[in-house]
């Protein structure tokens, strides 16, 4: 299974159908398709155990919300949440982003998402408005 076939079974368990997320995802690291006020380049990572995708991070270049990177993507596999591959995949993007000199980074959050909004601010986030 290829990375954009592992990354799309794994959004695909969230919701909307696994081809739907082939092309967004494959369109999205092509850069084919572009998120409001996205800007190039655009980076994926994946968290493996074996030969199977548990988890991944996207992001790209941004001035949305007069920031200079976000956060597209971030899943991990109910099986392995919680044991720190989201760490992981956060701490390579910021990497990515540091070396882009993209300090200010945004990513969009459901105001219900409780688990979410914890998470990024251990990361240390801070709130934009409702869901940035």
């Amino acid at each position: 299974m290829s990375d954009v076939a592992g990354m799309a079974h794994i959004r695909s368990g969230e919701w909307g159908a696994r081809d739907y997320w082939e092309k967004r995802i494959s369109g999205y690291l092509n850069c084919e398709l572009h998120p409001q006020q996205a800007l190039m380049p655009r980076v994926g990572y994946v968290a493996l155990a074996g030969d199977s995708v548990v988890g991944f991070i996207a992001g790209h270049l941004t001035r949305r919300y007069a920031c200079d990177g976000e956060l597209e993507w971030i899943n991990v596999i109910p099986e392995h949440r919680g044991t720190g591959v989201a760490s992981e995949l956060i701490c390579l993007l910021a990497a990515w982003l540091a070396g882009q000199k993209a300090p200010k980074v945004c990513v969009n959050v459901a105001p219900e998402n409780a688990a979410a909004t914890r998470f990024y601010v251990r990361h240390g986030a801070g709130r934009l408005n409702q869901h940035w």
